[in-house]
């Protein structure tokens, strides 16, 4: 017969008693308050019990420990404490994994966002932090919302970081990149060209981007500044920044124009920011503009032809207005590369897309390759940028 002994009552009681030591709950410790708060009336088999319960609850990821452990998983996402959700690269997947109760699930995510620096409470409902990196290199990237915020009680995401490791022969190989794009895309690396890789979230911008970099000159030094530490190319000379967050005190923020700057005076070859998003576009591109050639970095974008007034937005928040921004990344950026990722999962590049400056200045991405064979005006404006390095 299964015991009663180990109740939700119990169980409270021994994290409350927990929650008064500072230090981190060990085996021995989380035994000796189960042992405590129940009067010394609970046998092995049930103080085993209510310790695998606490262990898993008080310990890393909790419950979700193991589908962040899955080398094919990238997000994990509890809207409920019974609706938990993967994704292994095939799109969403409900999980087998639940919560005992909506008073779990927060308890998890204020944890989390305590290892995170964070805090996380009804006077500051949602908290979006870095989890550390675990021994094997793979952090996660956590957001959270408590209820009633969340109308249908917290609600938590976490974003998987495995390090940007394949190279470009294993991308062809997959199927991500065919032969012809692959040719085109190495002649634009060892030609110096600065390009931004482009797509919506998921679709593989920064796997490919350390692809790339892994083709650069061996005798070149690379800066790669980045908001979450994904990016580690194979290449012998990388040096990787990355941006911090204000902890709780609202102080100590690092942020990527910060880490721009400071790359400047790094004696960069080339610069690669990892993840343009805000106002240090403006940086970038100043510094893709001081002799700084072969830059990078990726973008969020539906399409090749949305990336300049993706990026006219960006720049407005820095301080930068539409034609500035224009002349700038007309003199900056010479190539697009746009992946997506399609229903079933798989990431491919489906277009190789150059700017070009029209007569009012305004710049203009144009196709000059296509994976699905369409017409590219811009074919001959990359054999010219080519030809020109």
């Amino acid at each position: 017969m299964k015991s009663t002994i180990v109740t939700a009552e119990l169980l409270d009681r021994v994290r409350n008693r927990l929650a008064q030591d500072a230090t981190e709950p060990s085996f021995a410790s989380v035994a000796a308050a189960i042992r405590a708060e129940a009067g010394g009336v609970l046998g092995d088999t049930d103080l085993l019990r209510a310790l695998r319960l606490l262990q898993t609850e008080l310990t890393g990821a909790g419950p979700l420990e193991t589908l962040l452990a899955d080398p094919a998983v990238s997000d994990v996402l509890v809207n409920a404490p019974d609706q938990v959700w993967v994704d292994a690269g095939a799109g969403l997947e409900r999980a087998a994994v639940t919560f005992t109760d909506e008073a779990a699930v927060r308890r998890l995510a204020q944890r989390l966002a305590l290892t995170a620096g964070r805090r996380l409470d009804d006077a500051q409902p949602w908290v979006d932090g870095q989890l550390a990196n675990a021994g094997n290199g793979i952090g996660v990237r956590l957001h959270a919302v408590l209820a009633p915020v969340a109308h249908g009680g917290t609600c938590l995401s976490l974003r998987v970081l495995r390090p940007a490791t394949l190279g470009l022969d294993q991308l062809i190989a997959a199927g991500s990149i065919n032969a012809e794009a692959a040719e085109l895309v190495r002649r634009i690396v060892q030609c110096r060209l600065a390009f931004l890789v482009t797509g919506g979230t998921g679709a593989g911008k920064t796997t490919v981007l350390g692809a790339l970099l892994a083709e650069v000159d061996p005798a070149e030094r690379i800066v790669c500044v980045e908001d979450a530490p994904e990016l580690a190319p194979t290449h012998q000379h990388v040096v990787r920044l990355v941006a911090r967050g204000a902890n709780v005190e609202r102080v100590g923020e690092i942020t990527l124009r910060d880490l721009v700057r400071q790359a400047l005076r790094m004696r960069p070859d080339r610069i690669v920011v990892g993840e343009v998003r805000g106002p240090e576009v403006v940086d970038m591109l100043t510094a893709l503009n001081t002799g700084h050639d072969g830059g990078a970095g990726t973008v969020h974008a539906n399409s090749p032809g949305e990336v300049p007034a993706r990026l006219e937005a960006l720049a407005a928040l820095g301080g930068m207005d539409r034609a500035a921004l224009h002349s700038q990344l007309a003199a900056a950026v010479q190539v697009i590369l746009h992946v997506v990722r399609r229903r079933d999962g798989t990431r491919q590049l489906t277009q190789i897309g150059v700017l070009q400056r029209k007569k009012d200045g305004t710049v203009v991405v144009v196709s000059a390759w296509r994976a699905d064979g369409g017409e590219c005006c811009g074919t001959a404006r990359l054999k010219q940028l080519l030809e020109a390095r």
